[in-house]
């Protein structure tokens, strides 16, 4: 396989900024190009060819990448000798034709080429992944159409470094497999580099690795050589263990800018203590192996460190030097021995300033001016250019050609970053009309003291000189023409103007307000009607007030111990001594920016300069008493937020409670139900915290109303009433508040009654119908239906006359069943009689109401039973049952009397509350499968 190597390096952009001030810009460091294919590919014919070294190439964004090829062709046709006129890559096409790289404006000042006989090469510089795509070579013979292209030709695929640590199981409890792997193949034999928990791993050279792991522990890996683009760390065994991601590996940014460096973290460990630190700083920690945190070093006053939510740090570090320019890490120490993580590499800033660069233009009395930074600026950025401090409209090219004047000085700036020019530079000589501030922005403590300076220089006169704010326009007699400040009211008193050097102005301010934060110009005239006019920025003033810091705290039963310090976000302009305030008393003794000491519930501690007691910092003590508030009614529906709010400094932390069970924490102090039920109903409290104490809320009772839920109905005795008697109608629904019941009858407008309870008293029968029952209050209404029946007593003893009926002629067509299976198997058991008579046809049984016998219904083969019903309304229904065959029975009963087992009789009595007749069965025997026949009568008493 053969490979090459970039000699420019391996470089890589990224962007880490606050409020827009810092870009987008590479890093260089060691080249990292990978060739996937190796094997030459050769296109052509009858001696025309172009062979490629490789055909698919990966290569790292920012890096550099050579391509290759040779190519053949005749050297001798028809035409004569063959002669190579051009040769060209390409990319792209230009209308039909193909378009030489070295004329296209998104490879300007990035591509070379380099050919020797019969071989050529490529070479593309900071690589972007725009530039990933298929480069053919193409050359240009003598020859009519004696020209050929290399096609297919290569690819290239532009990326970031993509190492990732794949981890496996191995066959070894508790141990496991790892493996460094890219999505580009990387060159034979690499070498590799592990880290386990940030920390390099001794003699591991192989892309793969097995070992035993602790559940806590964190892989990466990287290529050596290439150590400053390892894998993202990843846990070995879950998804929680130490570990640090910084967001950025490298940042680019401008001189006087500020910057945010991030990272996130996670511990498997309870955190102890975490920071920031610079291992370019170690030579001043107290011991070299012992990182110290930088908002300690001369740092301070410039450093802010910012916490997000779930373990995402933020290293904020404002007005910029070169001298910022350094790796940053992070570190967190856990409660286990020996639990000190940070991620390896950090991240690398480079801290850069904007050049005009001045060249001779091939026209007399010209100049070639660029805008250049060591770091490379985003793609098709736009630019802005100032002459004499003044804006140049309509140009945004990196480069610009002037027709100069002697005194002219230029400047520039990338547009969106106005508030960080270049220095203006004199396009011929050292001596042109130019204004340069010392600084781009001033921090600076209330109530303390402040020199804001700048150099300036003209070839001609000075008439006149001063400082001004363009924030104070609204005050000057003319918008267009600037105003000493030394004159202005507002600063009566406490302004003053030096000139210790020549052509050196300071402006000093004094008793700094908050008020005075604002932009200050310096500006002149000359006796040849020149004035300097500041389009571009001057110095940027920024007034803060002190803040007492925690920066160690032990918490007791009854006391805090604590190490406070007072601090500004501002660096102060020169070592101060501070007064501390405790109680709002003087603590005498005191005279350094740190104060220790125990702090009581109650307790309120401040700071001062000494001097300036009056501009002292704001008080720290424990929470106020909080109080809680809601922006909407309690209904089962709506979006309703808790807020819980406490006086305290520092700013408190708040925890909701639901009867004790914590629901949510957090400093924003809220809690928020997207959408109340029932369930939300309940007692809830707030306890808002910080180092000095905490205190809980009064209890808030979560009443959720809602309208009512489907009535539930019932009836009293039964849903089933006789006539006269009294009968309970009971609504009830779960409503809050709760509601009120309106009883209606189907089909009438009016309400019948209001309540709970409906009572009806002497039901009659009109009073059988549909009941509804509406449930109702301010949060909706429900509504619900019954049935109620009325039965007249006269029906009720007919139904049950009927009932009585019918059971009887079960039970009697039981019987008869019955007996008659036990005389067949009787007679089977004594064996054929004889003397038994044939059956002359089909016997049946008479039943009669009122047990008299009818001559005239005696027949040879059939007898009919009948069954008859009187209706009396002294007595109950009750019935008689006979024979209606009086003859037949006689005879079948002398014949019985001959048998020595005698006659058996099946009586069934049924007895009413009114004297009645028995009523009996008779059992009939039968000898055949005749017919068996009844009539049933129902016969109305007069």
């Amino acid at each position: 396989m053969r490979l090459r190597a970039a000699a420019s390096g391996f470089v890589v952009a990224l962007l880490s900024v606050q409020g827009g001030e810092a870009m987008r810009l590479t890093a260089a460091a060691s080249g990292f190009v990978v060739f996937l294919l190796s094997v030459p590919v050769i296109q052509g014919q009858y001696g025309w060819g172009v062979t490629y070294s490789s055909t698919e190439i990966c290569a790292v964004k920012g890096s550099t990448v050579d391509m290759s090829c040779t190519y053949t062709y005749p050297s001798w046709t028809y035409g004569g000798d063959t002669r190579v006129k051009e040769t060209i890559w390409f990319t792209k096409l230009s209308g039909n034709q193909p378009l030489d790289m070295k004329a296209d404006s998104d490879y300007q000042n990035r591509v070379e080429y380099s050919c020797s006989e019969k071989s050529c090469s490529l070479r593309i510089r900071d690589l972007r992944e725009s530039d990933s795509a298929e480069y053919k070579f193409r050359f240009i013979t003598n020859q009519p159409d004696g020209r050929y292209t290399g096609s297919p030709g290569v690819t290239l695929r532009v990326t970031d470094p993509d190492l990732q640590v794949q981890v496996s199981r191995s066959s070894y409890s508790g141990w496991r497999d790892l493996k460094c792997h890219s999505s580009c193949r990387l060159p034979d034999r690499s070498s590799y580099i592990w880290y386990r928990n940030g920390q390099k791993i001794p003699s591991q050279t192989s892309s793969t690795y097995s070992n035993f792991f602790n559940y806590a522990d964190s892989i990466s890996c990287a290529v050596e050589g290439h150590e400053d683009f390892p894998s993202p760390p990843v846990c070995v065994d879950g998804q929680t263990c130490n570990r640090v991601i910084y967001t950025d590996r490298s940042i680019c940014a401008f001189k006087g800018s500020s910057v945010d460096i991030s990272c996130t973290y996670s511990s498997y460990d309870t955190v102890r203590s975490k920071f920031w630190f610079s291992p370019e700083r170690s030579h001043q920690w107290q011991s070299p192996s012992q990182p110290e945190d930088l908002s300690d070093s001369q740092f301070a006053g410039r450093v802010q460190v910012l916490e997000g939510w779930r373990g995402r740090s933020t290293l904020r570090i404002t007005d910029l030097t070169e001298s910022d320019s350094a790796e940053y890490k992070f570190m967190f120490i856990t409660n286990q021995p020996g639990g000190r993580y940070t991620g390896s590499p950090g991240v690398t800033l480079r801290v850069t300033d904007l050049q005009v660069q001045v060249s001779r233009s091939l026209y007399y009395g010209w100049r070639d001016l660029k805008c250049h930074s060591s770091c490379r600026l985003p793609d098709r950025s736009s630019y802005i250019w100032y002459r004499n401090g003044q804006k140049i409209p309509s140009q945004t090219s990196s480069t610009y050609s002037v027709d100069f004047n002697y005194a002219d000085s230029y400047s520039c700036a990338v547009e969106g970053h106005e508030d960080f020019p270049s220095p203006p530079v004199c396009v011929d000589g050292q001596t042109c009309n130019r204004v340069i501030y010392t600084d781009r922005s001033i921090c600076a403590s209330k109530g303390s003291s402040v020199d804001i300076s700048c150099t300036y220089s003209s070839d001609e006169i000075i008439k006149s000189k001063f400082w001004f704010s363009p924030e104070r326009s609204h005050q000057w007699q003319s918008p267009s023409q600037p105003e000493d400040l030394s004159v202005d009211s507002q600063f009566a008193g406490r302004v003053q103007v030096l000139e210790s050097e020549r052509r050196r102005p300071t402006l000093r301010i004094r008793d700094l307000t908050e008020s005075d934060s604002a932009r200050y110009h310096f500006t002149f005239n000359t006796t040849g009607s020149f004035e300097w006019r500041s389009s571009l920025p001057g110095t940027t003033l920024t007034v803060t007030a002190l803040q007492v810091q925690v920066t160690r705290i032990t918490v007791h039963q009854s006391d805090t111990e604590a190490e406070l310090k007072c601090h500004s976000s501002c660096s102060p302009a020169a070592r101060l001594s501070y007064v501390w305030f405790k109680n709002r008393q003087k603590v005498t003794g005191v005279e350094t920016s740190s104060f220790k000491g125990r702090v009581y519930p109650g307790d309120i501690i401040s700071c001062a300069l000494k001097g300036h007691e009056n501009y002292g910092s704001p008080p720290v003590y424990a929470p106020k008493f909080p109080r809680v508030t809601h922006s909407a009614e309690i209904v089962e529906g709506n979006s309703v937020t808790l807020t819980c709010s406490s006086d305290a400094n520092p700013a408190a932390n708040y925890t909701w409670y639901k009867e004790n069970q914590t629901l949510i924490q957090g400093p924003g102090g809220t809690y928020v139900f997207y959408s109340l039920s029932s369930k939300d109903n309940g007692i809830y409290h707030c306890k808002s915290e910080n180092i000095y104490g905490w205190l809980n809320s009064t209890p808030v009772n979560m009443n959720v109303q809602y309208g009512p839920r489907l009535p539930s109905l019932s009836v009293s005795p039964s849903a089933e009433m006789m006539e006269g008697a009294s009968v309970n109608l009971t609504c009830s629904s779960d409503a809050n508040p709760a509601a009120n019941y309106t009883w209606y009858k189907e089909n009438e407008d009016s309400p019948k009654a209001s309540g709970q309870i409906f009572t009806i008293t002497d039901i009659r029968a009109e009073h059988s119908g549909n009941y509804y029952c509406e449930a109702q209050n301010r949060r909706g209404r429900h509504n619900s239906t019954l049935q109620l029946i009325v039965v007249s007593r006269s029906m009720k003893s007919v139904a049950a006359g009927s009932m009585t009926a019918i059971l009887l002629v079960i039970i009697c067509l039981f019987a008869f069943f019955l007996i008659r299976q036990k005389r067949s198997m009787k007679q089977k058991a004594e064996g054929p009689d004889n003397n038994a008579q044939p059956n002359v046809g089909p016997v049946y049984d008479n039943c009669s109401a009122t047990a008299q016998r009818n001559p005239s219904e005696e027949q040879d083969d059939l007898n009919y039973a009948t069954v008859s019903f009187s209706k009396n309304q002294e007595d109950p229904l009750y019935s008689n049952v006979g024979l209606a065959n009086p003859k037949r029975q006689q005879h079948e009963e002398e014949e019985e009397e001959e048998d020595e087992d005698g006659v058996e009789y099946t009586f069934v009595n049924f007895k009413s509350s009114s004297s009645s007749p028995e009523l009996r069965c008779q059992e009939v025997s039968v000898e055949d499968s005749s017919a068996l026949y009844s009539t049933v009568t129902k016969t109305p008493r007069v």
